[in-house]
């Protein structure tokens, strides 16, 4: 049979460990901070124009698809 001593150590142990592994999983989320993650940008409400010069501004497509696309749609 197990006395309070055994019961109570145990007990301690438990808390120990459990307070050490709170204190590692805490000191990991403060020393690396994983950035928000934002959604990606979506084109809806833009016209054809916005969505064209924002695809060519992030190098999406290049200054001949840009041009022939530009055309294309706009006649330009």
């Amino acid at each position: 049979m197990m006395g309070w001593g055994m019961g109570l150590g145990f007990l301690f142990m438990l808390l120990f460990w459990g307070a050490l592994i709170a204190l590692a999983v805490w000191l990991v989320r403060v020393l690396f901070p994983v950035a928000e993650r934002l959604p990606p940008p979506t084109d809806r409400g833009l016209d054809a124009r916005e969505i064209l010069d924002r695809r060519f501004a992030r190098g999406e497509i290049d200054r001949e698809e840009y041009d022939l696309m530009r055309k294309t749609i706009f006649g330009d």
